[in-house]
């Protein structure tokens, strides 16, 4: 009778464990560290701006470095319109890629339209900047403004909404480049998160006679929210946190007189990437940096909504609709 092998000694012991406790804590604590650190940084470093200006900094549209009067409502304004735009645009086409992928392209097709549209995001956005300032904007500007303006002039809202120059640039530009540039973002997501729903329950519903969006809505959807929505804020931080493909064809003007979607604007990003450098220290530095932490708030409390959204979408769970 042979004897049994010898037991194996454990390859790692308690000091390991800790050690790893011990890194991953000290990961944790260095990430929140670092992002206390840049709040503090841009705190300080706005105190100028904040102390003189206070929260009226936030609703005035002045901005004159000459006489040092400043005010951020038009970059905030620009800054939402432009990625509110894009996720409008970009979440359905999103939504339809992915379900295209997951639910009703052939196997062959697959791979390559997945990849064709994830290498989108591996264009660096100056090149969209260019095209869109070289290329798109004179192609809007023909044949989506100039008709709009000759359709809805005299009407009283509408006409204002597509007032302006013919040129190209403004809000609704810039929006649109921007969906162009998250969609494989949100795209690629909601792909990863449709494809973990278990196989059983999708065939279930086919054999029960649902469609293929029946099968979408009621089962894929419920299954994934988290993800999907953890996507869309994903493009949604990536939009408001672009900076060169703004800046060429959002105009950099520093004035609201118009509601248009076509008028030249300006965006928190651009108004940094252009002004910074020439800032000298004293009131221009400091409401430069006000702006990068009103930027700062807004994905902050961009995150904050998600999660409440993703709270409430969790209690409902299990109730009858």
């Amino acid at each position: 009778m042979t004897n049994p092998p010898p037991a194996r000694s454990p390859r790692t012991g308690p000091f390991v464990d800790r050690l790893f406790g011990w890194a991953a804590k000290g990961a944790a604590l260095l990430t929140l560290s670092l992002l206390v650190a840049i709040l503090g940084s841009l705190f300080v470093g706005a105190w100028p701006a904040i102390a003189k200006y206070g929260l009226g900094f936030l609703t005035s549209t002045t901005w004159d470095p000459v006489t040092e009067e400043f005010g951020g409502l038009v970059m905030i304004y620009g800054t939402l319109a432009t990625s509110i735009i894009a996720l409008l645009i970009a979440v359905p086409v999103s939504f339809g890629i992915a379900l295209f992928l997951t639910e009703l392209s052939p196997a062959w097709l697959k791979r390559p339209l997945g990849t064709a549209i994830e290498l989108l995001a591996a264009v660096p956005s100056i090149v969209y900047g260019m095209w869109g300032l070289l290329v798109f904007g004179p192609i809007l500007a023909t044949f989506v403004q100039k008709p709009l303006q000759a359709l809805f002039s005299g009407v009283p809202v509408l006409g204002a909404l597509v007032s302006g120059p013919p040129v190209g640039i403004g809000i609704l530009s810039a929006g649109i480049i921007l969906a162009i540039m998250i969609i494989p973002f949100i795209a690629a997501v909601m792909r990863d998160v449709f494809e973990v729903t278990p196989p059983l329950l999708k065939e279930s519903a086919y054999g029960l006679g649902a469609t293929t969006w029946e099968v979408v809505s009621t089962i894929v959807l419920p299954y994934t929210k988290a993800g999907v929505i953890g996507g869309i804020m994903l493009g949604l931080g990536r939009a408001l946190g672009e900076t060169m493909a703004v800046t060429f064809v959002i105009g950099n003007m520093n004035q609201l007189d118009s509601l248009s979607l076509f008028q030249a604007a300006n965006s928190i990003t651009s108004a940094l990437a252009n002004e910074f450098a020439e800032a000298g220290e004293g009131l221009h530095q400091a409401s430069l940096i006000y702006l990068g932490l009103v930027l700062f708030f807004i994905t902050f409390v961009v995150l904050s909504l998600s999660k409440v959204l993703l709270a409430q979408l969790r209690k409902g769970e299990g109730k009858k609709s």
